[in-house]
């Protein structure tokens, strides 16, 4: 009997990471189906090229607006490859910041096979998607135990928004994969505040200012956990602690958390140093230099050669005053011992500049460019799948309930605060992120996707496993009462626990559905408050829907329906003319009708479409000539290729 009970306690860990594996497993087939599929999106466009600047020439001079990670793993299968790459022409030699046309010329002027380099590209971000349901499991077993974990383990791998975004060459599920990571080991270094646990918290910290640089709100946001626990642990032993002695006790407390704050960030800004320095080797220091004044020439205003924002006394307005970040960022370019940390200082200063400008959008029928504060809670539930939405919106009031049904008095809430935080810190930290990023987020005016947010979600995931537990905990502790009780009393709690089961077995399952019957149109995926995957486009588009994915899937239109040639006006990554070649007609609304042109066929992608037909936000500017008048029915075309480019049949 012994043996039995101790081989089922050995193989229980067995198959539950036996079940995690196969959810990785699914995951990639998923995500790399979909990829075959698809041509490049458009933010792949820059980054794939730089990521191959990076690696193969050790030079930053591309795409400096995100950090190298992600790009860097992506672009290390390409240099197994016999590829041809313009270090020759004008986007590398001597314009600023060439991206865009670099990488247009890299993917398909170049006699490179561009589905080749795309598909290898992907493979690096698709292995941190992988990694990051890993960790997911390995953090949420020790917070909600084994069996549990795999509810976030399933939700996340298998979530319409990560299989998307997950296979992309862009940084927004590293994103999620380092403020992940590095908020796992900095809470695990406060309660064990080991020297091993301080080197991983700040090694986890800089990885994570290596894949995004929103990532630097980890700063604030540790600087608040840290307080917060300190104010715990001093609470809890105020009172144990002899009068006389508090105050060096506590002040002593306070510098050495000072202490180890500070050391994990010197050390994750260390990695940053060094993975900077290196990509940096051969970047002309005299071409970077030339490069960052140019990027910061309009940088809170226009260049100030004085330093006067820089000087305390001086009467300046805040607005104004943060141009010296940019005029300190353009002498440390000139530094040879600094131009990494310049670098990446660019980077963060490029993103402050693009956030507080805006993003030009279309969403729920009108276009700005000025953003809407209601936008991500939006298109949170408009694409977040129904059964996981439901889960969530039941863990909260479960949690909002007993919230309310444990409170007593106002007295005692200083007190249940700090017993939650001295049992839950780890989902205190969690929820705490969640707030922070998501006020963030609701701040900031660029609104382009669902994507930005997507660091939020393994968190949101693990705190709705966490609820889910404890709903059905609490039916299982009254059958451990009255187990020797009444027959009536047992029944009834063996019921609940049963509906409650169902239920989310319910929710399981719908889910699953959800995401087997969308597949491979994840990045297109709405769920059904939003239209579904083909109706979506009603509310946002851009990164939400159309991306750029689907120019294959419109050669393969134009292949079996022998179309001769077509007229194209296409928002993406891709390139019409190298899957189409001579069928292919670059085309906009404001040349006219193509049919004048004998060309009887027009292919338009639906960005473009919602961007020339949205209502216009009050100062926003559209010419009538770019309003596609001459479409008859727009949101009827003939057909369409994939979800996103609408296809018409000019008569």
């Amino acid at each position: 009997m012994v043996n039995i009970k101790r081989f089922a306690l050995n193989f229980s860990p067995v198959l539950q990471w036996s079940l995690v594996l196969f959810m990785v497993f699914i995951s990639f087939i998923m995500m790399l189906n979909s990829s075959l599929q698809e041509s490049a999106t458009m933010d792949e466009l820059a980054h794939i090229p730089s990521g191959y600047g990076y690696v193969k020439y050790l030079d930053y001079r591309l795409n400096p607006e995100h950090p190298p990670l992600v790009k860097a793993l992506a672009a290390f299968p390409l240099l197994f490859q016999d590829l041809n790459f313009p270090t020759d022409r004008s986007p590398w030699q001597s314009e600023i910041n060439g991206q865009w046309a670099a990488g247009a010329q890299f993917l398909y002027e170049s006699g490179n096979d561009a589905d080749t380099i795309v598909q290898w590209s992907r493979i690096g971000p698709m292995i941190l998607t992988l990694i990051l349901i890993i960790f997911i499991y390995i953090w949420s077993k020790e917070l909600i135990g084994r069996w549990w974990a795999l509810l976030p383990v399933f939700l996340f791998s298998l979530s319409p928004t990560v299989l998307a975004h997950g296979h992309y060459v862009t940084t927004d599920l590293g994103a999620a994969f380092g403020i992940f990571i590095a908020t796992y080991y900095f809470v695990k270094f406060l309660f064990e505040q080991s020297r091993k646990n301080l080197i991983f918290a700040g090694l986890a910290f800089g990885l994570a200012q290596l894949l995004k640089f929103s990532a630097v709100l980890l700063i604030p946001f540790f600087i608040f956990l840290i307080a917060a626990f300190y104010v715990w642990k001093t609470k809890s032993e105020w009172h144990q602690t002899a009068p006389l002695a508090k105050l060096k006790r506590f002040s002593a407390r306070f510098l050495r958390y000072l202490k180890s704050l500070i050391l994990v960030f010197i050390i994750g800004y260390g990695l940053v140093y060094a993975v900077y320095f290196v990509f940096t080797i051969n970047y002309p220091i005299e071409k970077q230099a030339s490069d960052t004044e140019f990027i910061l020439s309009s940088f809170a205003g226009n260049p100030d050669s004085s330093l006067e924002t820089c000087k305390l006394n001086s009467k300046i307005a805040p607005a104004r005053r943060i141009r010296c970040l940019a005029e300190v960022n353009i002498l440390m370019s000139q530094n040879k011992i600094l131009r990494p940390m310049a670098e990446y200082m660019l980077g963060v200063l490029m993103v402050m500049q693009r956030s507080s400008g805006g993003n030009t959008g279309y969403f729920m029928g009108e276009v700005s460019a000025s953003g809407w504060w209601y936008y991500f809670p939006v298109i949170f539930a408009l694409k977040e799948p129904i059964p996981s939405l439901a889960l969530m919106s039941l863990a909260f009031i479960i949690a909002f309930l007993n919230i309310v049904k444990n409170f007593r008095f106002p007295t005692s809430i200083v007190k249940k605060f700090f017993d939650y935080l001295g049992t839950n810190f780890a989902e205190f930290s969690m929820i705490s992120f969640v707030i922070f990023y998501w006020a963030y987020s609701i701040k900031s005016p660029l609104n382009i996707g669902i994507r930005h947010i997507l660091p939020t979600l393994p968190f949101i995931y693990i705190l709705t496993a966490g609820v889910m537990k404890k709903w059905i905990s609490s039916g299982s502790n009254v059958i451990k009462r009255e187990l020797w009780g009444k027959l009536t009393s047992l029944t009834s709690a063996l019921i609940k626990i049963s509906l409650k089961s169902a239920v989310i077995i319910i929710l399981i399952i719908w889910y699953l559905g959800e995401t087997l019957i969308n597949s491979p149109y994840f990045l297109s995926y709405f769920n059904q408050f939003g239209g579904g995957t083909n109706n979506g486009y009603q509310y946002a588009v851009d990164s939400n829907y159309d991306w750029g994915q689907d120019l294959k899937r419109l050669k393969k239109f134009t292949d079996e329906n022998n179309v001769s040639k077509i007229a194209i006006d296409y928002f993406g990554g891709g390139n019409p003319q190298y899957y189409l070649g001579n069928k292919a007609e670059g085309w906009w609304s404001s040349r006219g009708n193509p049919k004048y042109e004998s060309i009887k066929w027009i292919a338009v992608s639906i960005n473009s479409i919602q961007g020339a037909m949205g209502n216009l936000h009050p100062g926003h500017i559209r010419k009538p000539e770019d309003e596609y008048k001459w479409i008859k029915n727009p949101y009827q075309p003939y057909a369409k290729a994939g979800t996103s480019i609408f296809i018409y049949k000019l008569e």
